[in-house]
């Protein structure tokens, strides 16, 4: 059974940093391709960040792109999220997400394992 386990949200001020940790168990985390989404209240869950299986290709949402930096420990079956220079708009749910196959898609659709999810909440 797939697990996906999320840590590292919290409160911090605007133009503070993060990092968000997501550590993957019962399946083979070199295969699966890692992907951070996000849902703020009343809105759509959005794609924020995704990496290869290598970790060698990397893909952001414009919002993010320049702030966050996605990464990831085949070691440790463990994806990471730092995020810098948070704006209140950064604040939501953060996600870890995995499908296992080759592209690195930004669709929600295309990940069919989930975590449940972390707080982080940027105060101005």
């Amino acid at each position: 059974q797939v697990q996906l386990v999320e840590s590292g949200g919290g409160l911090v001020q605007a133009g503070g940093s993060l990092r968000l940790s997501c550590v993957v168990s019962g399946g083979t985390f070199s295969a699966a391709v890692m992907g951070w989404f996000r849902q703020a209240p009343g809105k759509e869950r959005e794609f924020v960040a995704a990496i290869a299986r290598s970790g060698g290709s990397t893909r952001y949402s414009d919002s993010v792109k320049g702030r966050f930096t996605i990464s990831r420990d085949n070691t440790k079956n463990t994806v990471y999220l730092q995020m810098n220079s948070l704006e209140p708009e950064d604040t939501a749910v953060y996600y870890c997400a995995a499908h296992w196959g080759y592209s690195v898609f930004s669709t929600i659709n295309q990940y069919g394992y989930w975590g449940q999810g972390t707080q982080v909440t940027v105060s101005s």
